[in-house]
């Protein structure tokens, strides 16, 4: 009776507006969002409206507590899953509380160091760096950002010392790190590209655990001298748990019908990000691949939210 009833309320829904919750306003969750939202509105037949929240675990609090029924949606990052390692509580358990929907977007930070750092590749900045222990400092913003744990992720798998200097903004850490305060940062594609096709800066490598086409020309950081290295910001939509899975199953095909389009691919890609549309259980398994690696990075860094 219950499956029953779960596929004869999917075939009416949606029946009112979806919301999407997302964090902050101008972050790239909610710019996602509100690139995927009119096609949305368009396929599902429903207004889909996007709803900023603030950041960190309001969001997700919002979503962990709404009714299982399709209408409120979580579009977030990895922060999402890993807030609970970074603070004392969460108000909701990442993996137990929420039902995935799809990976949207990926997003691969660069490796990018200051034109007096005497390294042209990913080897040679490790040497140098084993060479140096404590002299070189990296230019990171919010804790717990992809531009953070890429850079103490590189310094875990390399085995190095290298100083982190945090920032507020990334425009802030960036114009430092021209300037040569800082010797290299791990910026996001949209942030560091402009600078290194100026000249201002040198990039060696991208994040990502395969070559991208956001950066054509550069090698993976696993492949240019530090194997087995990947990180890149995810971000992923979700659903309350105990949605129905007809409807999680609708949202999904939408959702990655939308992604795979050729106007919405080269938005995002202008963005600096790639789209992704996967299924349901990618999301899960990325979740769980994240918070064991970048959970053990974490703790083992003692990195505490700000």
């Amino acid at each position: 009776m219950l499956l029953g009833s779960g596929l004869a309320y999917s075939q009416t829904y949606p029946a009112k507006p979806v919301r999407i919750v997302t964090p902050g306003s101008g972050g790239g969750a909610d710019i996602a969002a509100r690139l995927i939202a009119p096609a949305l509105t368009r396929s599902l037949g429903q207004q889909v409206v996007v709803d900023n929240r603030a950041s960190g675990v309001i969001p997700g609090d919002i979503v962990s507590k709404a009714q299982p029924d399709g209408y409120t949606l979580l579009l977030t990052s990895s922060s999402h899953w890993l807030a609970q390692f970074m603070q004392d509580s969460t108000p909701y358990d990442a993996v137990r509380d929420f039902a995935p929907i799809t990976i949207v977007v990926t997003a691969p930070t660069l490796l990018l160091v200051h034109p007096s750092v005497p390294a042209n590749s990913v080897r040679a900045l490790i040497a140098l760096a084993k060479a140096r222990p404590g002299e070189l400092n990296y230019a990171s913003i919010a804790t717990g950002s992809p531009t953070h744990l890429a850079a103490e992720l590189f310094k875990s798998m390399a085995g190095v010392n290298i100083v982190r200097i945090p920032y507020k903004a990334s425009g802030a850490a960036l114009t430092d790190l021209i300037a040569g305060q800082a010797q290299l940062m791990f910026p996001v594609v949209s942030a560091g590209i402009p600078h290194v096709k100026s000249g201002r800066l040198k990039a060696l490598a991208i994040t990502s655990p395969k070559p991208s086409r956001l950066a054509p020309d550069l090698p993976t950081v696993a492949s240019a001298g530090l194997p087995g290295y990947q990180l890149q910001g995810t971000f992923g939509m979700f659903a309350p748990a105990g949605t129905p899975a007809p409807i999680i199953a609708r949202l999904n095909r939408e959702v990655a019908a939308v992604l795979g389009t050729a106007d919405i691919r080269e938005r995002f890609f202008n963005t600096g990000v790639e789209t992704v549309g996967s299924p349901a259980a990618e999301l899960a398994a990325a979740m769980r691949a994240e918070m064991a690696t970048l959970g053990k990075l974490i703790r083992d860094a003692g990195i505490r939210a700000d």
